[in-house]
């Protein structure tokens, strides 16, 4: 593992009496991607903002290369810190080339070194063959490739991406999104990605922060944010899934309508207390021998897989995704079973 390139530690930043961030803390490694996912509204381009100097912070400190750029007294600018900038709406220039868009920062090199850099990354982001071109004559994606250069062009230490993909169908925006870590990954460059979508953070990022209301609810891996969230939060916002009611029998293992599930439950309870336990579509599974039987409420196909909506004999709801040969019609009733590698239970709410 590198180097710690990026630091947040307990960052605040307010409008007036209105505090944005709370207490925000980051780390990530030289070469590492990372990504602040959460709903619109919960701070997170403020936080890039606050990174990339453009807004203060009212307390804590943000350090790049053990430097602090960042405190309530310090504010180095942003030109000074050596930071690369992606916005959402790639801010290209429409009287210049791709060429010229790209080696726009580049002012501080010989005509030859620029024009050296210029080329390297045409390759780098596959648009060679369209370098004269101008940015109206170009496909979202394309721009999206230009604006990408453009902010690697000066070689900066830490790369920052605000809803990159937005302005891009959902095909296109899945496919770049693997281009564009591809990119990063090659050219070894440290990177922070602003997005409310789940799919985008997984594909790109290494470590992903979610946020909520201005706080960082869990700064994990995707593997680790899907089946060990932190919180009810971050159970809710990531993946699908549906809470169901438990009973503790012992410190690792709780009883649901379908069956036992082994684990290390999370906090302190005793046998007999009731908990809520999270399914994941992929928990259950579809089992015509199964003596377990579920009616399916809904259906959603999604090529090669159905999703389906059930609900149990108790009353409850779950999902199931089954492969889509099976294709059940609504209010049938299919066996199903419980497959379960990670217990993910919190205590039942207070309402």
């Amino acid at each position: 593992m590198g180097n710690v390139l990026l630091q947040l530690n307990h960052v605040h930043q307010a409008y007036g009496s209105q505090a944005v961030i709370q207490d925000l803390s980051l780390t990530l490694q030289q070469g590492q991607i990372g990504c602040l996912l959460g709903p619109s509204g919960c701070g997170k381009t403020t936080a890039l903002r606050c990174i990339a100097g453009f807004e203060p912070v009212s307390d804590g400190e943000i350090l790049l290369n053990g430097v602090c750029v960042s405190n309530p007294k310090v504010l180095v600018p942003p030109e000074r810190r050596r930071i690369g900038m992606v916005f959402q709406d790639y801010a290209l220039f429409p009287h210049l080339d791709v060429a010229a868009n790209i080696g726009f920062g580049l002012h501080q090199l010989t005509k030859n070194e620029r024009e050296q850099r210029v080329e390297e990354l045409l390759h780098v982001v596959h648009l060679a063959t369209v370098a004269k071109k101008y940015p109206h004559e170009l496909s979202g994606g394309q721009q999206q490739r230009v604006a990408l250069a453009r902010a690697l062009a000066p070689k900066p230490e830490l790369l920052l991406l605000d809803e990159p993909f937005s302005n891009l169908d959902v095909s296109l925006r899945e496919r770049l999104s693997m281009e564009v870590r591809e990119i990063l990954k090659h050219q070894k460059i440290t990177a922070i990605l602003v997005t409310h979508d789940q799919a985008e953070a997984f594909a790109i990022a290494d470590e992903i922060g979610v946020m909520s209301h201005g706080a960082m609810q869990q700064w994990d891996t995707a593997f680790n944010l899907y089946h060990r969230p932190a919180n009810r939060f971050v159970a809710d916002f990531i993946g699908q899934g549906a809470f169901i009611t438990g009973k503790v029998r012992n410190s690792r293992q709780i009883e649901i309508e379908l069956g036992v599930i082994d684990g290390e439950i999370p906090f302190r309870c005793a046998a007999g207390d009731i908990v809520e336990v999270l399914l994941r579509p992929d928990d259950i599974i579809h089992d015509d021998a199964s003596p377990l039987q579920a009616i399916i409420i809904s259906k959603t196909f999604r090529g090669a897989e159905i999703l389906y909506t059930l609900r149990l004999a108790g009353g409850a709801w779950i999902l199931a995704l089954v492969p889509s040969h099976h294709n059940h019609q609504v209010g049938e009733k299919i066996g199903i079973r419980l497959e379960t590698h990670h217990l993910v239970v919190f205590p039942q709410p207070i309402l």
